[in-house]
């Protein structure tokens, strides 16, 4: 509700593509700076009071943004500023909560169907939260789109109080340098050439992939003629086709094949992107947005799935960090460029321009698809989530 909302006021208090770009910038951009290092401290720290913090804080930045417009006096430096607020918390919060959902399960193999699970959650949230905030905006405004979000932080907070988890022993190497740390995290990751070529793609297609997001407002307003309960169907639209994705992945029984579905999606988002940014009418949209939202979704649970599934425990929280940098780093890179290029070349050919890049990154990214399976196996087997024995289904998969 407080995503849809923000973008809504940010171009209804400006009327512009590139100060809209700039807000979600300003929200995404901490995490360029912020979040590598935020992975030393996930891996340093108890995960489960970092993620009560950021959610306390979380907090704040929703009734700061509630009492500004409720009050009416909510400008767009004030959006900009509390956006990049929410960047920061964000940036820590993500890995912290991405390494922390290990500790809430007590088989490693159940791991790809709590990550799917979760995002099935989120998604549904996505469903429902912009058709509610279309409503209430239309109705009372967007102050109280910011206020009910503030509250319902109350039962978040709650709920990550009332959890009794095993903490994780502090490594050994906890007093070492920050830096070092982070270079060590870095060099493991970069180092495996499965783990590089999921980052690199997941950060492709988010550079590229976040202008439909960015400029869904002026599609709404200018390209559709309607208003925000427009702007809700739209993001609602993607929201289900991602929930589509988030279910398809929790019935996965194994990562088997994993690989080739994200190469698949990340086509298919493209393959959207094209498509939305050519068609006028808002009956042909809201199809093509739930297929844009399935790519985007196995793209993202899958490279996690992969990623968590590879990685060393004392290292989690780093690999994490890299994962969250890029696809939330790189939005806002992608958004300021979006509204640069929606500025002078308008939204449709911007988002088609962007759907173009996107499809190209993952066929590539299929190109070295063979050479990844390789490497990953004896890494599956070693964690024993799969075993040495082919299995009949594994290429069907």
């Amino acid at each position: 509700m407080q995503q849809l909302a923000l973008g809504w006021l940010a171009y209804k208090l400006s009327q512009s593509a590139f100060l809209l770009g700039l807000v979600s910038f300003a929200g995404m951009a901490p995490t360029l700076l912020v979040t590598p290092f935020a992975g030393v401290l996930v891996d340093r720290v108890n995960r489960h009071k970092l993620v009560i913090i950021t959610q306390t804080l979380a907090t704040i930045q929703a009734l700061s943004l509630a009492v500004l417009a409720l009050s009416g006096s909510i400008q767009i430096w004030h959006l900009v500023v509390l956006g990049a607020f929410m960047g920061v918390i964000s940036s820590i919060d993500m890995p912290a909560r991405q390494a922390f959902m290990i500790q809430m399960i007590d088989d490693r193999s159940d791991l790809p169907n709590a990550i799917a699970l979760n995002s099935s959650l989120v998604n549904v949230a996505r469903l429902i939260g912009p058709t509610i905030a279309g409503i209430l905006i239309l109705w009372v405004g967007e102050g109280m789109c910011f206020l009910l979000n503030g509250i319902s932080y109350i039962a978040v907070i709650w709920a990550l109080c009332a959890m009794r988890i095993k903490p994780i022993p502090k490594p050994e190497h906890a007093s070492s340098s920050i830096f070092l740390h982070f270079k060590e995290g870095l060099q493991y990751a970069v180092g495996f050439a499965p783990m590089r070529a999921i980052i690199l793609l997941l950060a492709a297609v988010s550079l590229f992939g976040s202008s439909y997001m960015v400029l869904m407002p002026v599609f709404a307003k200018d390209i559709f003629h309607g208003g925000p309960t427009v702007l809700a169907l739209l993001m609602a639209a993607s929201g289900l086709g991602a929930l589509a994705g988030a279910l398809f992945l929790a019935m996965r029984r194994s990562v088997r094949g994993l690989s080739r579905w994200i190469m698949f999606s990340s086509c298919l988002f493209g393959c959207g992107l094209i498509i939305f940014s050519l068609v006028k009418s808002l009956i042909l949209a809201v199809p093509i947005l739930i297929l844009c939202g399935f790519g985007m979704m196995v793209e993202l649970a899958g490279s996690n799935t992969i990623l968590q599934s590879l990685v060393d425990e004392d290292k989690r929280g780093r690999v994490m960090s890299l994962y969250t940098l890029s696809f939330m780093g790189m939005s806002p890179i992608g958004g300021l460029l979006a509204g640069i290029l929606a500025a002078r070349i308008g939204s449709p050919y911007t988002v088609l321009l962007c759907g173009g890049l996107t499809l190209i990154c993952g066929l590539l990214f299929g190109t070295q698809l063979p050479y990844i399976r390789q490497q990953m196996r004896p890494v599956y087997i070693e964690k024993g989530i799969i075993t040495s024995e082919p299995t009949p289904d594994f290429n069907r998969n």
